[in-house]
């Protein structure tokens, strides 16, 4: 399974890609980050950040995205930009027909760490161990990149095998009907 995690923003977008399956050692095939200028219009960021993800997806061509799921903050103005970019990500994935993700930032943390109270440092450490690297990747946003696409493959099949469970279990549900209508047709006819 090929992954490319995104941890999207608008200055800096995170983008790492993992290839591997669960219970079996993983790859890095690729780390970076997609920037724009902070002074530049809102409109150009977001092209700028389609246009490098857009790239990353030519030259990796994955399997699925990841991308972490934008979540509550003290900064509006943060959680914004965060939010554009994550949507972005998620454009450019679905018109290419990848299938995409959402991670929390406490599900990756836990996966990778075993904590979902981890610190940057500690998901950069794991995420250097477990893809075998020499140091954890800089910045921070691509290290966490890294860590939603290893959260991705290790997560995946346990999500599949419950959709699956999910998928069978209603089929084999009858859907259930209201008496409530026949009740009220039976008793049109009646006067008192």
């Amino acid at each position: 399974m090929r992954v490319l995690g995104v941890d999207p923003g608008l200055t800096r977008c995170g983008v790492g890609v993992v290839e591997g399956v669960a219970g079996r050692p993983l790859t890095m095939l690729g780390v970076g980050v997609v920037r724009t200028p902070a002074d530049a219009d809102l409109g150009h960021r977001l092209v700028a950040v389609e246009q490098g993800l857009e790239q990353w997806l030519d030259e990796h061509r994955p399997e699925f995205v990841a991308v972490e799921r934008v979540f509550s903050q003290h900064n509006v103005r943060t959680v914004m930009g965060t939010a554009q970019a994550s949507a972005v990500a998620i454009l450019c994935a679905s018109r290419r027909g990848i299938p995409v993700a959402l991670h929390t930032p406490s599900e990756v943390k836990a996966a990778v760490t075993g904590s979902g109270r981890a610190d940057k440092a500690q998901v950069g450490a794991m995420v250097t161990r477990l893809l075998r690297l020499d140091a954890p990747p800089r910045p921070a946003d691509a290290a966490d990149a890294l860590a939603l696409a290893i959260c991705h493959i290790w997560r995946a099949p346990a999500q599949h095998r419950l959709q699956q469970a999910v998928a069978a279990h209603a089929a084999r549900t009858p859907p259930t009907t209201s008496r409530a209508p026949a009740a009220r047709h039976a008793s049109k006819g009646r006067t008192a």
